[in-house]
C-alpha cells in the first residue's frame, strides 16, 4: 500500500513526501482533519516511510514497499479499533492493584508506539506521555527513527505540559505525530513547536467514484447519500453503518413529524420507548441525535433556498414537506432541545422521557 493509495488531499500527501526526501521532515507533525479523513492511516505511511528498509522512489520521491519486517510490523497496527479493543481487554484481564497503574498503549513496533485516549475518560493521561518522555531518548532499536503517535488532541492539562518538554528539546531520531480534529484544542505552544498539515475535505463526486469501486453492495442512489453524509471524509464514507444510518433516520422523522405536526402521540411514544438504559442504548440515542442534527440541517438549506446543499438527497421530498411545517425559528429551538437531550444524557435522566419533552415541548412552541 503505498502513498498513492492514500485517498483524497495529494498536494498535503506531496509535501510530506518532499520533506522526506530532503531528509529534513520535522520531529513533530500536527495532521489535522475531520474524523475519518485519514489522519491515522497517513500517520502510518510516514512510520513506515521513514523506517522502510527498502526505501523505494516512486513519481522522483520517497515511498515505503509495505514488504519489508519494519513495513509489516507496523502496519499490524492499522485496524486501531481492534488493537485499542486488545489492549483494553489485557488491561481488564489484570489484577485490580494493577490495572490502576497500566495505561493503553499500542506496540506492533519496538520503535513505533501508538498512544490513544485512556478510558474510561477518553483523554490522553500523564502516564501515557510519561511513558513516552522515558522511551524517546533512546536510540531506535530495529529502524532508523523512534515514532510516537498521539491519535488524539483530547490532552489532560498535565499531560500537555509533560509533552511540551519533549518538544522543546526532541532527540533527532525521534518524530512525533499528533492527530488532531480541531488542532485548536492543543495548547498553542505546542501547535507552534509543532508543524501543520490539514487533511481538506474531498468533493463527494470523488467520494462517490470511490464506492463505485469499494462497495458495490450499494446502489448508485445509496452512494450519493453516504458520500454526501461522510462530509469530505472517504474513511468515514467507507465505513459508513448505512443500516443504521436508516434505521436511526426513519426515528427521526417519526420524532420531527410528532413535533411539527401535533395530534396523535402513539407513534412518537412507541419509538421513544425503545431507548433503554445501558451502553447499548446509549450508542443508540448519539446516533438518533446525530441524524436528527443532519435533518435539521438539511431543513436549513431549504428555509435557505439551497437544496443543492442536501445531505439527505434520498428523501428530499419528505424534507421538503416538513420544512414547509417549519420556520427558521423552530429550527433554532430544535437545535437547542437537541443540546438540552445532550446534557440530560450527560446526567443520566431517563431517556425516552427526554425525547418525548424534546418532541411535545417544540410542538407547544410552534
Amino acid at each position: 500500500m503505498p502513498f498513492s493509495d492514500f485517498l483524497g488531499n495529494p498536494e498535503t500527501v506531496h509535501q510530506m513526501r518532499e520533506m522526506l526526501a530532503r531528509k529534513r521532515f520535522a520531529h513533530a507533525v500536527i495532521i489535522s482533519g475531520a474524523r475519518g479523513s485519514g489522519k491515522y492511516t497517513l500517520a502510518l505511511m510516514l512510520a513506515r516511510a521513514l523506517n522502510c528498509l527498502e526505501q523505494p522512489i516512486n513519481d522522483g520521491l520517497p515511498d515505503f514497499c509495505g514488504r519489508c519486517a519494519n513495513c509489516t510490523r507496523i502496519g499490524q497496527a492499522e485496524d486501531l479499533d481492534a488493537r485499542f479493543a486488545e489492549a483494553v481487554e489485557a488491561r481488564d484481564a489484570l489484577r485490580d492493584a494493577d490495572k490502576k497503574d497500566t495505561r493503553i498503549l499500542i506496540q506492533t513496533h519496538p520503535d513505533v508506539l501508538v498512544i490513544p485516549p485512556d478510558p474510561p475518560q477518553m483523554m490522553i493521561k500523564v502516564d501515557q506521555v510519561r511513558h513516552v518522555i522515558g522511551d524517546i531518548y533512546f536510540r531506535p532499536a530495529e529502524a532508523r527513527e523512534r515514532v510516537y503517535i498521539f491519535t488524539d488532541s483530547a490532552f489532560m492539562k498535565e499531560a500537555a505540559n509533560s509533552l511540551l518538554k519533549v518538544l522543546e528539546e526532541p532527540p533527532e531520531f525521534a518524530t512525533i505525530f499528533l492527530l488532531a480534529d480541531n488542532p485548536g484544542e492543543l495548547l498553542p505552544t505546542i501547535r507552534s513547536r509543532a508543524v501543520n498539515f490539514a487533511l481538506g475535505a474531498v468533493p463527494s463526486t470523488e467520494i462517490e467514484t470511490v464506492l463505485a469501486k469499494r462497495r458495490p453492495d450499494w446502489n448508485s442512489r445509496e452512494q450519493t447519500l453516504v458520500a454526501r453524509l461522510s462530509e469530505g471524509a472517504i474513511g468515514r464514507a467507507l465505513s459508513f453503518d448505512l443500516k443504521s444510518y436508516v434505521a436511526a433516520r426513519t426515528q427521526a422523522l417519526v420524532l420531527l413529524n410528532s413535533a411539527l405536526r401535533g395530534g396523535e402521540h402513539t407513534e412518537l411514544f412507541k419509538m421513544t420507548e425503545s431507548f433503554r438504559a445501558g451502553a447499548e442504548g446509549r450508542e443508540k440515542i448519539e446516533n438518533l441525535l446525530r441524524t436528527l442534527y443532519s435533518l435539521l440541517e438539511d431543513l436549513m438549506f431549504l428555509e435557505s433556498g439551497a437544496p443543492q446543499l442536501l445531505r439527505n438527497t434520498d428523501i428530499q421530498g419528505e424534507l421538503q414537506k416538513l420544512s414547509e411545517a417549519a420556520d427558521f425559528a423552530w429550527i433554532n429551538r430544535a437545535a437547542q432541545g437537541l443540546g438540552a437531550v445532550e446534557r440530560g444524557m450527560r446526567r443520566n435522566l431517563l431517556r425516552s422521557l427526554s425525547l418525548d419533552a424534546f418532541a411535545t415541548a417544540l410542538e407547544r412552541t410552534a
